[in-house]
Protein backbone atom coordinates (compact mmCIF):
# COMPACT_ATOMS: atom_id res chain seq x y z
CA UNK A 1 0.00 0.00 0.00
CA UNK A 2 1.68 3.24 -1.14
CA UNK A 3 0.81 6.13 1.17
CA UNK A 4 0.89 9.94 -0.26
CA UNK A 5 1.14 12.90 1.85
CA UNK A 6 -1.63 15.26 2.13
CA UNK A 7 0.12 18.96 2.68
CA UNK A 8 -2.72 21.55 4.13
CA UNK A 9 -3.02 24.76 2.44
CA UNK A 10 -5.24 26.40 5.28
CA UNK A 11 -4.44 26.87 8.74
CA UNK A 12 -5.97 24.59 10.66
CA UNK A 13 -5.68 21.70 8.54
CA UNK A 14 -8.20 19.03 8.38
CA UNK A 15 -9.77 18.67 11.18
CA UNK A 16 -11.22 14.88 9.97
CA UNK A 17 -7.84 13.35 9.41
CA UNK A 18 -6.90 10.95 11.53
CA UNK A 19 -4.64 11.95 14.98
CA UNK A 20 -1.44 9.39 13.77
CA UNK A 21 -1.86 11.65 10.35
CA UNK A 22 -1.92 14.96 12.14
CA UNK A 23 1.19 14.08 14.20
CA UNK A 24 2.64 12.88 11.01
CA UNK A 25 2.45 16.02 9.26
CA UNK A 26 3.30 17.73 12.23
CA UNK A 27 6.70 15.88 12.75
CA UNK A 28 7.23 15.97 8.72
CA UNK A 29 6.35 20.15 8.44
CA UNK A 30 8.73 20.51 12.18
CA UNK A 31 11.61 18.72 9.58
CA UNK A 32 11.28 21.11 7.05
CA UNK A 33 11.16 24.03 9.11
CA UNK A 34 14.31 22.83 10.63
CA UNK A 35 15.63 22.06 6.60
CA UNK A 36 14.87 25.87 6.01
CA UNK A 37 16.76 27.34 9.10
CA UNK A 38 19.41 25.44 8.24
CA UNK A 39 19.33 26.07 4.35
CA UNK A 40 18.99 29.70 5.52
CA UNK A 41 22.18 29.35 7.95
CA UNK A 42 24.46 27.81 5.18
CA UNK A 43 23.04 30.23 1.70
CA UNK A 44 26.14 33.35 2.61
CA UNK A 45 28.54 30.52 3.72
CA UNK A 46 27.82 28.70 0.43
CA UNK A 47 27.98 32.00 -1.37
CA UNK A 48 31.23 32.80 0.42
CA UNK A 49 32.59 28.95 -0.59
CA UNK A 50 31.72 30.24 -4.25
CA UNK A 51 33.28 33.38 -3.97
CA UNK A 52 36.02 31.71 -2.46
CA UNK A 53 36.75 29.59 -5.94
CA UNK A 54 36.86 32.88 -7.95
CA UNK A 55 40.10 34.23 -7.21
CA UNK A 56 41.53 37.63 -6.18
CA UNK A 57 43.31 39.80 -8.51
CA UNK A 58 46.22 41.79 -7.92
CA UNK A 59 47.62 43.23 -11.33
CA UNK A 60 51.06 45.44 -11.03
CA UNK A 61 52.06 47.10 -14.01
CA UNK A 62 55.18 49.11 -13.46
CA UNK A 63 56.80 52.02 -16.62
CA UNK A 64 59.36 51.65 -18.69
CA UNK A 65 61.07 48.09 -17.46
CA UNK A 66 62.78 46.36 -19.76
CA UNK A 67 62.23 42.06 -19.99
CA UNK A 68 65.63 41.55 -19.04
CA UNK A 69 66.14 43.70 -15.68
CA UNK A 70 65.16 40.84 -13.42
CA UNK A 71 67.90 38.84 -11.76
CA UNK A 72 65.89 35.67 -12.80
CA UNK A 73 66.74 36.34 -16.86
CA UNK A 74 70.33 34.93 -17.83
CA UNK A 75 71.39 38.80 -19.37
CA UNK A 76 70.37 40.92 -16.12
CA UNK A 77 73.40 43.39 -15.08
CA UNK A 78 74.94 40.69 -12.54
CA UNK A 79 74.59 43.53 -9.78
CA UNK A 80 71.15 44.51 -10.40
CA UNK A 81 68.82 42.34 -7.65
CA UNK A 82 65.34 41.63 -7.71
CA UNK A 83 64.59 38.77 -5.04
CA UNK A 84 60.59 39.31 -5.07
CA UNK A 85 60.18 39.48 -8.81
CA UNK A 86 62.73 36.36 -9.08
CA UNK A 87 60.27 35.17 -6.61
CA UNK A 88 57.50 35.47 -8.80
CA UNK A 89 58.89 33.70 -11.14
CA UNK A 90 60.56 30.76 -9.08
CA UNK A 91 57.10 30.15 -7.29
CA UNK A 92 54.92 30.77 -10.23
CA UNK A 93 54.88 31.43 -13.96
CA UNK A 94 57.42 33.60 -16.50
CA UNK A 95 56.01 34.49 -19.58
CA UNK A 96 59.57 34.89 -21.74
CA UNK A 97 58.41 36.17 -24.91
CA UNK A 98 56.23 38.82 -23.25
CA UNK A 99 55.38 41.72 -25.99
CA UNK A 100 53.00 45.00 -26.35
CA UNK A 101 51.48 46.11 -28.84
CA UNK A 102 52.67 49.58 -28.77
CA UNK A 103 55.66 50.60 -26.84
CA UNK A 104 54.54 53.74 -25.97
CA UNK A 105 52.14 54.39 -22.37
CA UNK A 106 49.47 55.55 -23.21
CA UNK A 107 48.51 53.10 -25.93
CA UNK A 108 49.48 50.26 -24.05
CA UNK A 109 47.72 50.96 -20.91
CA UNK A 110 44.28 51.27 -23.03
CA UNK A 111 45.20 48.18 -24.60
CA UNK A 112 46.13 46.00 -20.81
CA UNK A 113 42.51 47.30 -20.37
CA UNK A 114 40.27 46.57 -23.83
CA UNK A 115 42.56 43.74 -24.33
CA UNK A 116 42.25 46.05 -28.05
CA UNK A 117 45.12 46.58 -30.69
CA UNK A 118 45.74 50.45 -31.00
CA UNK A 119 43.53 51.09 -34.06
CA UNK A 120 40.06 49.61 -31.93
CA UNK A 121 40.55 51.51 -29.10
CA UNK A 122 42.07 54.61 -30.61
CA UNK A 123 44.22 55.78 -27.83
CA UNK A 124 46.79 56.40 -30.25
CA UNK A 125 49.49 58.61 -28.50
CA UNK A 126 50.59 60.35 -25.00
CA UNK A 127 47.96 63.18 -25.49
CA UNK A 128 44.79 61.41 -26.92
CA UNK A 129 41.48 61.19 -24.41
CA UNK A 130 40.15 57.92 -24.16
CA UNK A 131 37.12 57.90 -26.94
CA UNK A 132 33.66 57.81 -24.94
CA UNK A 133 31.97 54.65 -24.82
CA UNK A 134 34.96 52.68 -24.31
CA UNK A 135 35.01 49.54 -22.10
CA UNK A 136 37.58 48.31 -19.50
CA UNK A 137 37.66 44.76 -18.37
CA UNK A 138 37.70 46.03 -14.82
CA UNK A 139 33.51 46.91 -15.68
CA UNK A 140 33.03 43.67 -16.69
CA UNK A 141 34.13 42.33 -13.43
CA UNK A 142 32.40 44.89 -11.28
CA UNK A 143 28.91 43.69 -13.63
CA UNK A 144 30.14 40.02 -11.98
CA UNK A 145 30.00 40.59 -8.40
CA UNK A 146 33.87 41.82 -7.93
CA UNK A 147 34.70 44.89 -5.20
CA UNK A 148 37.74 46.70 -7.71
CA UNK A 149 40.64 49.02 -6.91
CA UNK A 150 42.77 51.43 -8.85
CA UNK A 151 45.77 52.59 -7.06
CA UNK A 152 48.64 54.96 -9.34
CA UNK A 153 49.03 56.09 -13.04
CA UNK A 154 46.92 56.22 -15.24
CA UNK A 155 47.67 58.23 -18.23
CA UNK A 156 45.24 58.67 -20.72
CA UNK A 157 45.04 62.36 -21.89
CA UNK A 158 47.82 64.64 -19.87
CA UNK A 159 45.47 66.36 -17.92
CA UNK A 160 42.79 64.20 -16.17
CA UNK A 161 42.50 62.72 -12.70
CA UNK A 162 38.74 62.00 -12.69
CA UNK A 163 37.19 58.89 -11.32
CA UNK A 164 38.41 55.65 -13.21
CA UNK A 165 36.23 53.52 -15.03
CA UNK A 166 35.49 49.94 -14.09
CA UNK A 167 36.58 50.75 -10.17
CA UNK A 168 34.76 51.27 -6.84
CA UNK A 169 38.42 53.06 -5.43
CA UNK A 170 40.60 54.93 -7.20
CA UNK A 171 43.23 57.23 -6.05
CA UNK A 172 45.58 58.27 -8.81
CA UNK A 173 47.01 61.71 -10.46
CA UNK A 174 46.72 63.60 -13.90
CA UNK A 175 49.63 62.06 -16.94
CA UNK A 176 53.18 60.98 -15.70
CA UNK A 177 52.72 62.34 -12.17
CA UNK A 178 56.18 62.72 -9.95
CA UNK A 179 58.56 60.53 -8.50
CA UNK A 180 58.48 62.73 -4.84
CA UNK A 181 55.54 64.20 -2.94
CA UNK A 182 52.70 63.18 -5.27
CA UNK A 183 49.04 64.54 -4.92
CA UNK A 184 46.18 61.78 -5.38
CA UNK A 185 42.93 61.99 -6.20
CA UNK A 186 41.27 59.54 -3.59
CA UNK A 187 37.77 58.74 -4.99
CA UNK A 188 37.24 62.48 -5.60
CA UNK A 189 39.21 64.18 -2.50
CA UNK A 190 42.92 65.52 -3.48
CA UNK A 191 45.11 64.83 -0.92
CA UNK A 192 49.20 65.90 -0.67
CA UNK A 193 52.16 63.37 0.88
CA UNK A 194 55.40 63.29 1.28
CA UNK A 195 57.73 60.71 0.31
CA UNK A 196 58.67 58.76 -2.81
CA UNK A 197 56.24 58.24 -4.58
CA UNK A 198 56.36 54.67 -5.69
CA UNK A 199 56.31 53.80 -1.53
CA UNK A 200 53.66 55.96 -1.28
CA UNK A 201 51.30 54.27 -3.74
CA UNK A 202 52.33 50.90 -1.85
CA UNK A 203 50.68 52.38 0.91
CA UNK A 204 47.40 53.28 -0.40
CA UNK A 205 47.12 49.77 -1.93
CA UNK A 206 47.62 48.06 1.15
CA UNK A 207 45.28 50.16 3.29
CA UNK A 208 42.69 49.32 0.76
CA UNK A 209 43.77 45.84 1.43
CA UNK A 210 43.23 46.12 4.74
CA UNK A 211 39.61 47.67 4.77
CA UNK A 212 36.44 45.48 5.90
CA UNK A 213 34.93 44.53 2.67
CA UNK A 214 31.92 41.35 1.80
CA UNK A 215 33.71 38.71 2.39
CA UNK A 216 30.50 37.68 -0.43
CA UNK A 217 32.89 39.39 -3.09
CA UNK A 218 36.20 38.68 -4.36
CA UNK A 219 38.26 41.62 -5.84
CA UNK A 220 40.55 42.86 -8.27
CA UNK A 221 43.46 45.65 -7.50
CA UNK A 222 45.28 47.20 -10.03
CA UNK A 223 48.22 48.43 -9.11
CA UNK A 224 49.92 50.92 -11.79
CA UNK A 225 53.22 52.56 -10.53
CA UNK A 226 54.88 55.82 -12.00
CA UNK A 227 58.49 53.84 -11.87
CA UNK A 228 60.76 53.24 -13.51
CA UNK A 229 59.63 55.97 -15.83
CA UNK A 230 62.40 58.04 -17.61
CA UNK A 231 64.07 60.14 -16.04
CA UNK A 232 65.20 57.37 -13.67
CA UNK A 233 64.97 58.46 -9.76
CA UNK A 234 65.45 56.38 -7.57
CA UNK A 235 64.56 57.16 -3.78
CA UNK A 236 67.00 58.35 -1.08
CA UNK A 237 67.29 54.98 0.50
CA UNK A 238 68.61 53.64 -2.88
CA UNK A 239 70.52 56.01 -4.45
CA UNK A 240 74.16 55.63 -5.03
CA UNK A 241 73.16 51.86 -4.45
CA UNK A 242 74.83 50.74 -8.19
CA UNK A 243 77.07 54.26 -9.09
CA UNK A 244 80.17 51.99 -8.69
CA UNK A 245 79.23 49.10 -10.40
CA UNK A 246 81.12 48.55 -13.93
CA UNK A 247 78.32 48.20 -17.08
CA UNK A 248 78.40 46.15 -19.90
CA UNK A 249 77.02 48.09 -22.65
CA UNK A 250 74.88 46.41 -25.38
CA UNK A 251 76.81 45.29 -28.32
CA UNK A 252 75.03 48.00 -31.08
CA UNK A 253 75.96 50.89 -28.69
CA UNK A 254 78.73 52.58 -30.42
CA UNK A 255 78.34 54.92 -33.40
CA UNK A 256 80.41 52.14 -35.58
CA UNK A 257 80.04 51.32 -39.67
CA UNK A 258 79.22 47.76 -38.74
CA UNK A 259 76.13 48.74 -36.11
CA UNK A 260 74.80 50.84 -39.05
CA UNK A 261 75.51 50.15 -42.53
CA UNK A 262 72.63 48.29 -43.25
CA UNK A 263 69.87 49.55 -41.02
CA UNK A 264 67.31 52.59 -42.23
CA UNK A 265 68.59 55.78 -42.25
CA UNK A 266 66.83 57.22 -39.66
CA UNK A 267 67.82 54.67 -37.14
CA UNK A 268 71.46 56.99 -37.26
CA UNK A 269 69.45 60.27 -37.26
CA UNK A 270 67.68 59.75 -34.18
CA UNK A 271 70.72 58.62 -32.12
CA UNK A 272 71.09 62.20 -32.25
CA UNK A 273 67.71 63.17 -31.37
CA UNK A 274 66.29 63.86 -27.84
CA UNK A 275 66.04 60.09 -27.41
CA UNK A 276 70.07 59.52 -28.65
CA UNK A 277 72.92 59.13 -26.92
CA UNK A 278 74.74 61.69 -28.18
CA UNK A 279 72.21 64.20 -27.45
CA UNK A 280 71.60 63.43 -23.23
CA UNK A 281 69.58 66.39 -22.63
CA UNK A 282 65.83 67.07 -21.41
CA UNK A 283 65.38 70.74 -21.53
CA UNK A 284 61.75 71.89 -20.49
CA UNK A 285 60.15 68.42 -20.94
CA UNK A 286 61.38 66.57 -17.61
CA UNK A 287 62.23 69.26 -15.59
CA UNK A 288 65.36 67.56 -15.03
CA UNK A 289 68.55 67.12 -16.99
CA UNK A 290 69.98 63.49 -17.63
CA UNK A 291 73.28 63.20 -16.06
CA UNK A 292 75.88 61.34 -18.72
CA UNK A 293 75.04 57.44 -19.76
CA UNK A 294 76.85 55.60 -16.77
CA UNK A 295 74.56 57.75 -14.08
CA UNK A 296 71.52 57.37 -16.40
CA UNK A 297 72.30 53.48 -16.18
CA UNK A 298 72.49 53.36 -13.01
CA UNK A 299 69.68 55.24 -11.73
CA UNK A 300 67.69 52.99 -13.95
CA UNK A 301 69.05 49.66 -11.82
CA UNK A 302 68.09 51.48 -8.34
CA UNK A 303 64.85 52.54 -9.43
CA UNK A 304 64.43 49.08 -10.82
CA UNK A 305 65.52 47.97 -6.98
CA UNK A 306 62.96 50.51 -5.04
CA UNK A 307 59.89 48.75 -7.55
CA UNK A 308 60.98 45.00 -6.89
CA UNK A 309 60.76 46.18 -3.24
CA UNK A 310 57.46 47.60 -3.06
CA UNK A 311 55.96 44.08 -4.93
CA UNK A 312 57.73 42.51 -2.40
CA UNK A 313 55.50 44.35 0.15
CA UNK A 314 52.55 43.58 -1.45
CA UNK A 315 53.28 40.05 -1.46
CA UNK A 316 54.06 39.85 2.25
CA UNK A 317 50.31 41.76 2.86
CA UNK A 318 48.71 38.79 1.02
CA UNK A 319 50.53 36.62 2.84
CA UNK A 320 50.06 38.15 6.10
CA UNK A 321 46.22 38.35 5.41
CA UNK A 322 45.94 34.57 4.57
CA UNK A 323 44.80 35.91 1.35
CA UNK A 324 47.87 34.22 -1.30
CA UNK A 325 45.91 30.99 -1.44
CA UNK A 326 43.14 32.79 -3.51
CA UNK A 327 44.57 35.24 -5.18
CA UNK A 328 46.50 35.25 -8.28
CA UNK A 329 49.50 38.16 -8.92
CA UNK A 330 49.75 39.58 -12.10
CA UNK A 331 53.35 41.93 -12.86
CA UNK A 332 54.42 43.19 -16.14
CA UNK A 333 55.81 46.72 -17.83
CA UNK A 334 53.36 48.83 -20.27
CA UNK A 335 56.64 48.44 -22.07
CA UNK A 336 60.25 48.01 -22.46
CA UNK A 337 63.55 50.24 -22.71
CA UNK A 338 66.62 50.80 -24.88
CA UNK A 339 69.77 51.75 -23.00
CA UNK A 340 71.67 52.36 -25.35
CA UNK A 341 71.46 49.61 -27.64
CA UNK A 342 71.44 51.26 -31.48
CA UNK A 343 72.27 54.33 -29.94
CA UNK A 344 69.04 55.22 -28.10
CA UNK A 345 67.54 55.89 -24.31
CA UNK A 346 63.62 55.22 -25.19
CA UNK A 347 61.09 53.44 -27.05
CA UNK A 348 58.51 53.76 -29.13
CA UNK A 349 59.95 51.47 -32.16
CA UNK A 350 59.70 47.80 -32.93
CA UNK A 351 63.16 46.64 -31.54
CA UNK A 352 63.26 43.71 -28.86
CA UNK A 353 64.36 46.05 -25.85
CA UNK A 354 61.44 48.07 -26.56
CA UNK A 355 58.60 46.13 -27.57
CA UNK A 356 59.34 43.60 -25.13
CA UNK A 357 58.35 42.96 -21.20
CA UNK A 358 58.62 41.31 -18.21
CA UNK A 359 55.36 39.35 -17.19
CA UNK A 360 55.16 37.04 -14.28
CA UNK A 361 52.19 35.65 -12.63
CA UNK A 362 52.06 34.03 -9.26
CA UNK A 363 49.45 31.34 -7.88
CA UNK A 364 49.88 29.50 -5.12
CA UNK A 365 47.65 25.82 -6.01
CA UNK A 366 47.03 27.06 -9.82
CA UNK A 367 50.10 27.77 -11.00
CA UNK A 368 53.02 25.32 -10.85
CA UNK A 369 56.01 27.08 -9.46
CA UNK A 370 58.80 27.46 -11.82
CA UNK A 371 56.65 27.53 -15.13
CA UNK A 372 58.28 28.60 -17.92
CA UNK A 373 55.86 29.79 -20.73
CA UNK A 374 57.87 30.49 -24.06
CA UNK A 375 54.61 31.26 -26.19
CA UNK A 376 54.47 35.04 -27.67
CA UNK A 377 52.01 36.99 -25.31
CA UNK A 378 51.14 39.95 -25.33
CA UNK A 379 49.48 42.81 -23.23
CA UNK A 380 46.29 42.51 -25.43
CA UNK A 381 45.83 38.99 -23.62
CA UNK A 382 45.81 40.30 -20.06
CA UNK A 383 41.67 41.17 -20.20
CA UNK A 384 40.57 37.90 -21.77
CA UNK A 385 42.98 35.99 -19.27
CA UNK A 386 41.65 38.05 -16.23
CA UNK A 387 38.20 37.57 -17.09
CA UNK A 388 38.61 33.97 -17.53
CA UNK A 389 40.12 32.67 -14.58
CA UNK A 390 37.95 34.79 -12.70
CA UNK A 391 34.67 33.07 -14.48
CA UNK A 392 33.57 36.00 -16.41
CA UNK A 393 30.87 35.39 -18.64
CA UNK A 394 32.02 36.60 -22.36
CA UNK A 395 29.07 38.41 -23.97
CA UNK A 396 28.61 39.85 -27.56
CA UNK A 397 29.80 43.32 -26.27
CA UNK A 398 33.30 41.80 -25.19
CA UNK A 399 35.32 42.22 -28.30
CA UNK A 400 38.94 41.05 -27.71
CA UNK A 401 42.02 41.35 -30.40
CA UNK A 402 44.07 39.06 -27.56
CA UNK A 403 43.19 35.35 -26.04
CA UNK A 404 43.23 34.06 -22.14
CA UNK A 405 46.78 32.78 -21.19
CA UNK A 406 45.48 30.72 -19.21
CA UNK A 407 45.57 27.42 -21.19
CA UNK A 408 49.55 28.04 -21.16
CA UNK A 409 49.95 27.27 -17.37
CA UNK A 410 47.51 25.13 -16.85
CA UNK A 411 49.20 21.37 -16.46
CA UNK A 412 49.01 19.43 -19.84
CA UNK A 413 50.34 16.10 -20.97
CA UNK A 414 52.90 16.45 -23.95
CA UNK A 415 51.24 18.73 -25.40
CA UNK A 416 51.04 22.36 -26.04
CA UNK A 417 47.94 23.89 -26.32
CA UNK A 418 47.18 25.58 -29.69
CA UNK A 419 48.42 29.05 -29.87
CA UNK A 420 49.50 32.02 -31.90
CA UNK A 421 52.48 31.98 -34.80
CA UNK A 422 53.18 35.46 -34.50
CA UNK A 423 52.67 39.50 -33.14
CA UNK A 424 51.56 42.30 -34.42
CA UNK A 425 52.85 45.56 -33.81
CA UNK A 426 51.99 49.29 -34.54
CA UNK A 427 52.91 53.01 -33.48
CA UNK A 428 52.32 55.93 -35.12
CA UNK A 429 54.12 59.13 -35.71
CA UNK A 430 54.06 61.88 -32.89
CA UNK A 431 54.28 65.57 -34.18
CA UNK A 432 56.06 66.51 -30.77
CA UNK A 433 58.48 63.67 -31.35
CA UNK A 434 59.08 63.33 -34.59
CA UNK A 435 62.58 61.27 -35.24
CA UNK A 436 60.49 57.77 -34.36
CA UNK A 437 58.77 56.59 -38.39
CA UNK A 438 55.40 55.11 -37.79
CA UNK A 439 56.46 51.66 -37.66
CA UNK A 440 54.26 48.21 -38.80
CA UNK A 441 55.76 45.14 -37.52
CA UNK A 442 55.14 41.51 -37.44
CA UNK A 443 57.21 39.13 -35.84
CA UNK A 444 57.44 35.36 -35.90
CA UNK A 445 59.27 33.43 -32.99
CA UNK A 446 63.01 33.89 -35.67
CA UNK A 447 62.17 36.49 -37.70
CA UNK A 448 60.69 40.18 -37.87
CA UNK A 449 59.31 42.40 -40.64
CA UNK A 450 59.19 45.83 -39.96
CA UNK A 451 57.53 48.59 -42.49
CA UNK A 452 58.36 52.27 -41.81
CA UNK A 453 55.30 54.39 -43.35
CA UNK A 454 55.85 57.81 -45.00
CA UNK A 455 59.68 58.15 -44.89
CA UNK A 456 62.09 57.74 -47.90
CA UNK A 457 63.96 54.91 -46.45
CA UNK A 458 64.47 51.21 -46.64
CA UNK A 459 62.32 48.55 -44.33
CA UNK A 460 63.97 45.99 -42.15
CA UNK A 461 64.24 42.09 -41.40
CA UNK A 462 65.48 40.56 -39.16
CA UNK A 463 66.92 37.23 -38.29
CA UNK A 464 66.23 37.00 -34.53
CA UNK A 465 68.19 33.26 -33.91
CA UNK A 466 70.92 34.40 -35.53
CA UNK A 467 71.23 38.06 -34.67
CA UNK A 468 69.23 38.64 -31.23
CA UNK A 469 70.49 42.12 -31.09
CA UNK A 470 69.50 43.20 -34.63
CA UNK A 471 72.53 44.46 -35.95
CA UNK A 472 72.32 43.36 -39.29
CA UNK A 473 69.20 44.38 -41.73
CA UNK A 474 68.90 41.77 -44.52
CA UNK A 475 66.03 43.31 -46.37
CA UNK A 476 68.47 43.29 -49.51
CA UNK A 477 69.61 39.43 -49.02
CA UNK A 478 68.00 37.87 -51.92
CA UNK A 479 68.37 34.35 -50.13
CA UNK A 480 65.33 36.02 -47.58
CA UNK A 481 63.21 37.64 -50.22
CA UNK A 482 60.38 35.01 -50.25
CA UNK A 483 60.28 35.06 -46.64
CA UNK A 484 59.83 39.07 -46.26
CA UNK A 485 57.09 39.07 -49.06
CA UNK A 486 55.16 36.37 -47.21
CA UNK A 487 55.72 38.27 -44.00
CA UNK A 488 54.93 41.72 -45.59
CA UNK A 489 51.28 39.94 -47.37
CA UNK A 490 50.67 38.88 -44.02
CA UNK A 491 51.22 41.80 -42.08
CA UNK A 492 48.93 43.91 -44.43
CA UNK A 493 46.27 41.63 -44.87
CA UNK A 494 45.72 41.35 -40.91
CA UNK A 495 45.77 45.16 -40.80
CA UNK A 496 43.64 45.36 -43.34
CA UNK A 497 40.89 42.24 -41.86
CA UNK A 498 40.73 44.58 -38.45
CA UNK A 499 40.89 48.13 -39.55
CA UNK A 500 44.21 49.18 -38.85
CA UNK A 501 45.77 50.45 -42.44
CA UNK A 502 43.59 53.89 -41.39
CA UNK A 503 46.35 56.42 -40.23
CA UNK A 504 45.22 58.39 -37.34
CA UNK A 505 46.31 61.88 -38.76
CA UNK A 506 45.19 64.57 -35.69
CA UNK A 507 45.97 68.02 -34.95
CA UNK A 508 48.91 68.46 -33.31
CA UNK A 509 49.32 68.33 -29.64
CA UNK A 510 51.49 69.53 -26.85
CA UNK A 511 55.36 71.20 -27.33
CA UNK A 512 57.21 69.76 -30.19
CA UNK A 513 60.92 68.91 -28.05
CA UNK A 514 62.55 67.45 -30.51
CA UNK A 515 63.83 69.20 -33.82
CA UNK A 516 67.27 68.43 -34.01
CA UNK A 517 69.01 66.66 -36.79
CA UNK A 518 72.11 64.66 -37.56
CA UNK A 519 75.61 66.63 -38.59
Amino acid sequence: MRYHTHYCTSGMGDLNQPSFVKRFNLVLAMRLLLCLCFAVVLLPWCHRCHAAERPNIVFILSDDHRFDFMGCVESCPDFLTTPNLDRMANEGAHFRNAFVTTSLCSPSRASILTGRYMHHHRVVDNQRPIPVGTEFFPQHMQRGGYTTAFVGKWHMGHDDDAPRPGFDFWASFPGQGVYSDPTLNINGRRESFEGYTTDILTDVALDWLEQDRSEDNPFLLYLSYKAVHYPFQPSPRHAQRYQDQAIDYPETMANTQRNYQTQPRWVLDRRYSIHGIDHMETGAFDKDPVPDFDQLFHNYCETVHGLDENIGRVLKALEDAGAMDNTIVIYMGDNGFHLGEHGFYDKRDAFETSIRVPMLALAPGRIPAGTKIDQLVQNIDIAPTVLDVCGIERTEEMKFDGRSMQPLWQPRGESAPSWRDHILYEYHWEWNFPATPTTLAIRTDRYKYVYYHGVWDRDSFYDLQTDPVERHNLIDVPAYQEQIESLRNQLFTELAESGGLNLPIRTPAGERLDQRKRP
